[in-house]
């Protein structure tokens, strides 16, 4: 079991964890920095085990919510809500320290690093505030400008396009447009409240999207997988003054098509998520308003993890979507 390091520090026993598309990309070397050996993960619930001196907000036997990013709540960039470039935080579980992919993990700063479990609040769904839920929000919805009466398109019908979608219906669209190259997962978008899919395995969604908005383009897109091919759909049907939302982690470099889009007015962001809509995600989730538990598709022990992850890697033979691991392990 970790230690307490710091006098900030939390020992949080993991109850409820999930893998995370990052935690592929690691896997598959596209972040060479992440040491050998490193436990992964970044998101879960759990109950505190033990706290060091400092930590004033919980206490042992408290259940909490793992924030996928570590903030220390001082630094100059937490006091500008970007807690995600925390000078000594930001997402380092799973990456720069051990994760929660384990029966324990250590959190630093942990009261600005997790957040109360509320009684009777289901840790599946928990489980998708910490990570999940933010990301799509937050990279897609709010930095997309999502109104009431936007058409918008997402493109990637994996969780992180899904949480897009789910916290999208809640600033009331006009159309909700999901492209992927899965049929399965377009019926699930459906299900989740998408008003058209587009399957993009022949090559002619932009055709598609173009001839549903009448040739105009749409408001926002919201690129959800982090592939050249994915973004090139997003700029070629962005409508004059629309916003590009990239949330997909890019591994590759894209081409940025300046020589159509210089007039155009766009917006295109990028971002890596900072939970700062977190509070308000647990308030629209315990009001019954938003439904995270429909994100969860399999569900493992965590002995059982390689299977978990041969299920998540294989995700479209699979037909999975969040996959969940709990742990049963006593308290120490």
């Amino acid at each position: 079991m970790p230690k307490v390091h710091a006098p900030t520090d939390a020992i949080v026993r993991v109850t409820t964890t999930t893998i995370c598309g990052t935690d592929l990309h690691i896997l598959k070397g596209d972040l060479p920095a992440v040491e050998s050996g490193r436990i992964l993960g970044h998101e879960g619930v759990g109950v505190i085990e033990d706290v060091g001196s400092e930590v004033t907000s919980f206490k042992r036997g408290d259940r909490v919510i793992i924030s996928c990013v570590t903030s220390c709540g001082r630094c100059k960039f937490c006091r500008k809500s970007m807690y995600s470039h925390c000078l000594t935080g930001g997402w380092i579980l799973g990456y720069q320290i051990d994760g929660t992919q384990a029966e324990y993990v250590r959190i630093p700063y942990a009261d600005t690093s997790l957040y109360a479990l509320a009684p009777g609040l289901d840790e599946e769904v928990g489980t998708m505030i910490s990570d999940i839920l933010p990301t799509g929000h937050e990279c897609g919805v709010l930095n997309g400008q999502v109104k009431p009466g936007d058409i918008v398109a997402i493109v990637g019908a994996g969780p992180v396009g899904l949480a897009a979608l789910l916290t999208a219906k809640l600033y009331s669209p006009a159309e909700l447009v999901v492209i992927d190259v899965d049929d399965h997962r377009l019926e699930v978008a459906r299900s989740f409240g998408a008003t058209n899919v587009v399957n993009s395995a022949d090559g002619k969604a932009v055709e598609r999207i173009m001839a549903l908005t009448t040739q105009a383009g749409v408001d926002v897109a919201i690129e959800a997988v982090g592939v050249p091919a994915t973004f090139d759909i997003c700029q070629s049907i962005i409508a004059p003054g629309g916003r590009i939302a990239n949330v997909g982690v890019h591994g590759k470099s894209v081409e940025l098509h300046l020589e159509r889009l210089w007039s155009y007015n766009i917006t295109i962001t990028t971002r890596l998520v900072d939970t700062v809509s977190t509070p308000m995600l647990l308030g629209v989730v315990q009001s019954g308003r938003l439904d995270a538990k429909k994100l969860v598709s399999h569900r493992f022990a965590l002995s059982d993890i390689m299977k978990a992850y041969d299920t998540f890697g294989n995700a479209a033979k699979e037909r999975a979507l969040k996959v969940l691991l709990t742990s049963t392990s006593p308290a120490a």
